[in-house]
């Protein structure tokens, strides 16, 4: 039986970023009849009293004020009003407090800066929207920005991208709570591909065309139907009737990773699904997701995933 995840608290503010707080709602907030096994719990807080006015001229109503953040064991910071502004000292308090309990915070798009602002970033990966990359490096220059990515998962803190990304990002913990197969249920709902991995860059300068002489598709249909292959990029180039300079320029303009990043992500999705879902040893899963020896196997997986094999599959297994 899944474990309780516990009391989501997901942040209000004057001034709320409309979109990234309604992110945080839908997945978190949202009954799950699909699933038999206990749903988040959730509640809005608010960081300051009075009227709290969101982007597009409606008010919010709070369930509570920041006290409420002492029993979450997630925070979402959904965006910030501004950038520039220090965020209130009592909510960069209760942020410490909570963080220093073992509170897990995920921030989303300019929600970073009040994380940094709380001093929680000090010496750690982070990101935020590409626009203000820059400006969170050059006042925060104890944090290893990484602008280039959807999201950066710190242990207690995720750090997301632009506004979007974080839908990435709450789909990203919520494999980590109860495994693949659930983000990918709650991802279905949203009618969202399933969860995009953190690495994937945040600005993919050109989309997928809709001509079969572009078309990638098929070629990473025909790849992922063989992925206990050892598979190259002068085979997957040959299968685009590319050459292989041509091939990886334009799969990585389509898909924002190299061939062989997006192989990986697809393998180690692949061993969670079989993780999840057979009694298959883990000799044969990576045999199965093409991996050389089971060691190596093993050490991508971990190193990926943040837990071994054996852990994953205990946690999230649903035999």
């Amino acid at each position: 039986m899944l474990q309780a995840p516990g009391l989501v608290a997901i942040l209000a503010y004057d001034g709320l970023c409309t979109f990234e707080f309604g992110i945080a709602v839908e997945i978190f907030g949202l009954p799950r009849p699909e699933f038999d096994f206990p749903w988040y719990q959730h509640r809005i807080v608010a960081v300051e009293p009075g009227p709290m006015r969101a982007m597009g001229g409606f008010q919010v109503l709070a369930d509570g004020g920041l006290e409420q953040l002492a029993s979450a064991r997630t925070i979402i910071v959904p965006g910030w009003r501004s950038r520039s502004e220090r965020p209130p000292e009592a909510l960069l308090e209760a942020l410490r407090e909570a963080h220093a309990r073992g509170a897990r915070i995920v921030s989303i798009c300019s929600g970073v800066f009040v994380l940094a602002a709380a001093g929680l970033l000090d010496g750690l990966r982070a990101t935020t929207h590409w626009r203000y990359a820059g400006e969170l490096a050059e006042r925060f220059p104890t944090i290893v920005v990484d602008p280039d990515v959807l999201y950066v998962d710190a242990g207690q803190l995720i750090s997301s991208a632009g506004s979007a990304a974080g839908i990435d990002a709450c789909l990203h913990l919520i494999a980590r709570d109860f495994g693949t197969q659930v983000a990918n249920t709650v991802a279905r709902r949203l009618v969202t591909p399933p969860q995009r991995t953190g690495g994937q860059a945040q600005f993919i300068p050109a989309p997928f065309s809709q001509t079969p002489r572009n078309d990638l598709s098929k070629v990473m249909h025909w790849a992922r139907e063989r992925l206990h292959e050892p598979l190259s990029v002068d085979q997957l180039a040959g299968r685009a009737a590319m050459s292989a300079r041509t091939f990886l320029r334009r799969f990585s303009e389509a898909t924002g990773m190299s061939p062989k990043s997006w192989l990986q992500h697809e393998r180690l999705a692949r061993a969670r699904e079989l993780l999840e879902n057979s009694e298959l040893g883990h000799e044969s899963i990576a045999e199965l997701c093409g991996y050389r020896s089971v060691e190596s196997f093993r050490v991508a997986f971990r190193g990926n995933v943040g837990l071994p094999p054996s852990v994953y599959r205990e946690r999230f297994g649903r035999g």
